[in-house]
């Protein structure tokens, strides 16, 4: 990059991280995320980042920033040697069972998700073994162990389009009991559900939204929050239908019921829109930091690795998600 274009680039991102930050932070973080800018043009490297990173991470040098389903469009389609995920372990996983030729790096390996937690292998194959010739669907929020049980996977933005394509009179939709009545609420098939749980979305109750609700402010939730709130919202889908729906609509004032740094990064693309508090913090989203992915490449490590077997298995279920 000649150093007229580094120049501008530089000012144009202080620009944009300065909408949700001091400007002094983020002249702060120029060192590193040219530092990270060089080691992704020596090892050939892509970085995917979801909604939930911070913005440092998703504007300064993610070259995708999305929601799980988009992510991993993305990674099963880069043109890379090496994928960094910013994001948490089994989105790491999905990315190698997509891109199991390549090298993909987790700069947190230990950041992990509740609803990913919230159900193993084992408990797939007892529930098949309790509902015979039932189909299995699994949130993506999910390890690569289950997805290797189940015959398709699914993201909040794509849910209600995998169950009915499935076509059967029941189906089994694991870990997240809230998406699973999402769900069940728009298809003409009984939906046996798990009792998994986001413990970002699941702390949101409909009495935080009453104040904002008379006030005007337009309050839209995720998939993943209770029925009481997910009632009482203006507006509930995934990520990327939030996002559509505020730049279609451009509400005066927004409260998201869903992860802090989602308004962030919508910010710093849309400073005209306004956004109320509370949100809730994923302390599994922010083990990642600039410094870990720094890190990550220079050192090509931690890598994703996945038994052959289970990789393969396990990438049926996400090619028919991502059909949907």
């Amino acid at each position: 990059m000649a150093v007229s274009g580094a120049v501008a680039w530089e000012a144009a991102l202080v620009e944009r991280l300065a909408r949700v930050m001091p400007e002094a932070e983020a002249r702060a973080y120029l060192p590193l995320v040219a530092d990270i800018q060089a080691l992704k043009r020596q090892h050939r490297a892509v970085v995917v980042a979801h909604n939930y990173q911070v913005p440092a991470i998703t504007a300064g040098i993610a070259d995708f920033t999305g929601d799980s389903l988009a992510m991993a469009r993305y990674a099963a389609r880069a043109d890379a040697d090496t994928i960094v995920v910013c994001g948490v372990r089994f989105m790491a996983e999905t990315a190698k069972v997509l891109n199991y030729g390549r090298r993909v790096l987790a700069p947190a390996p230990e950041a992990g998700c509740s609803l990913a937690d919230a159900i193993t292998a084992a408990d797939v194959r007892r529930l098949r073994e309790q509902y015979p010739g039932v189909p299995v669907v699994a949130y993506v929020n999910t390890t690569a162990e289950v997805k290797a049980e189940v015959d398709a996977c699914c993201t909040s933005g794509n849910a209600v389009e995998v169950v009915r394509a499935l076509g059967s009179p029941r189906v089994i939709l694991v870990p997240d009991r809230y998406l699973a009545a999402f769900v069940a609420a728009r298809v003409d098939c009984e939906v046996i559900t798990w009792p998994g749980a986001c413990e970002v979305h699941e702390r949101f109750t409909a009495a935080d939204i009453r104040p904002f609700r008379e006030r005007g402010v337009c309050v839209m939730a995720h998939p993943e929050c209770p029925p009481e709130v997910q009632t009482a919202a203006d507006f509930v889908g995934s990520t990327a239908a939030m996002i559509g729906y505020l730049e279609a609509r451009r509400p005066e004032r927004v409260l998201l019921l869903t992860e802090c740094s989602m308004a962030d990064n919508i910010t710093v693309a849309h400073p005209e829109l306004k956004f109320e508090r509370p949100c809730n913090l994923c302390r599994h989203m922010k083990q990642v930091t600039l410094e870990s992915v720094r890190d990550a490449l220079r050192d090509l490590a931690p890598c994703v690795e996945i038994g052959p077997d289970t990789a393969r298995r396990a990438r049926a279920p996400l090619e028919r998600m991502l059909a949907a």
